[in-house]
């Protein structure tokens, strides 16, 4: 025969427990007239087929259909209510839970146009006093089926709502450095701490205190960064890093590619190199700069343009890339010269946006 629960409490909360199912091996056996002690700071909430159903604040409750009326009605009772019924009771504790530590892993990643490669990656770390709001809608997410839900057990789930609600408040401000973030970032910890309680209300839950320490910049490589940002931007970056190293290489006469002058490309090309880019890196850089020696080469020439040729807009000489490789070393000639100031915005996005279709057409 099953044993009837007359008394049931929880007394030895954990200090980062959440959630405690009385009994622990679950389908307790209740009657009514059976008394539920719940203590300061818990919420006794009643499940029964995976349903969360009432809930009993603190305080020493004997079991009625006035005090359990969503079960009294599931269960139908046409007795005096004396007979058994099997339900999960669980135990959640309503107290905050303060100092717990949280970071930016990952990173976010906030766009930053006109400012170096366009894109910084802002780590910083801190603590947040967090706690349930609203103990049936927080076991009806993490709470049922499980004998005991531990802060542990949900903070991965915690960082990843609190990075990416803060990643939307700084796309949303409009900031476009890290100062600028960092101005939003001591907002949060004031007025703005009520947009980040909208997203865990729907968790049931609320973060009561916000710290951070200041964002700074993540310094990293660009094949790392290739994990952060989409393949467009990746692509911009690296054309932009290729077009940098080459313009800052003395071997190149100090600013070939950023003024596209100097002599001997070809014959200076593997010593102008780093040895320790990799195989890729290299490549665009030698195709890079082959393309502005050919570039150069027809603009000194007095002969009249070619039928295969276009006349260059302003800051632009002369030339057709023909394949994909050319292409792309075009399009990194152009970066570096808008890097310098050669070309401006409406030229460089004009050539740019009518070389990238011609790309596409011979990859596509």
């Amino acid at each position: 025969m099953p044993r009837i629960i007359d008394v049931v409490d929880h007394v030895n909360v954990m200090d980062d427990e959440l959630v405690y199912r009385e009994p622990q091996g679950g389908g307790g056996d209740f009657r009514m007239g059976s008394q539920v002690i719940v203590q300061e700071s818990q919420v006794a909430v009643f499940v029964r087929g995976g349903q969360v159903l009432d809930a009993l604040g603190p305080g020493m409750h004997t079991l009625s259909t006035a005090n359990l009326p969503i079960l009294s009605g599931m269960l139908g009772f046409i007795t005096s209510g004396r007979n058994p019924f099997t339900a999960d009771l669980f135990f959640v504790n309503m107290k905050d839970m303060p100092q717990v530590p949280w970071g930016t892993n990952p990173p976010i990643v906030l766009e930053t146009p006109g400012r170096g490669v366009g894109v910084v990656l802002l780590i910083t770390h801190g603590v947040i006093d967090i706690g349930v709001d609203d103990p049936v809608r927080f076991v009806k997410q993490y709470g049922v089926g499980k004998p005991l839900l531990r802060l542990g057990d949900i903070r991965d789930r915690i960082q990843s709502m609190l990075l990416s609600e803060v990643a939307t408040l700084l796309s949303s401000s409009g900031a476009e450095s890290v100062m600028d973030a960092n101005r939003l970032l001591s907002d949060l910890e004031g007025a703005a701490l009520a947009r980040l309680n909208e997203q865990f209300a729907q968790i049931g839950m609320r973060i009561k205190a916000f710290e951070a320490k200041p964002f700074t910049a993540k310094d990293i490589g660009t094949e790392e960064l290739r994990n952060y940002v989409d393949f467009e931007t990746y692509e911009r970056i690296r054309r932009l890093e290729v077009a940098d190293a080459a313009a800052q290489n003395p071997g190149m006469g100090g600013g070939l590619a950023s003024a596209g002058v100097g002599l001997g490309v070809g014959q200076q090309v593997g010593a102008a190199l780093n040895p320790e880019q990799s195989a890729l890196q290299q490549q665009q850089q030698m195709l890079m700069m082959q393309m502005m020696q050919r570039m150069m080469d027809q603009g000194q020439s007095d002969a009249p343009t070619q039928p295969n040729q276009v006349a260059a807009p302003e800051g632009e000489a002369a030339a057709v890339p023909q394949t994909p490789d050319e292409i792309r070393a075009y399009l990194d000639q152009l970066d570096a010269k808008l890097i310098s100031g050669e070309v401006s915005e409406r030229i460089y996005e004009r050539l740019y946006a009518k070389w990238e279709a011609r790309l596409n057409e011979l990859e596509g």
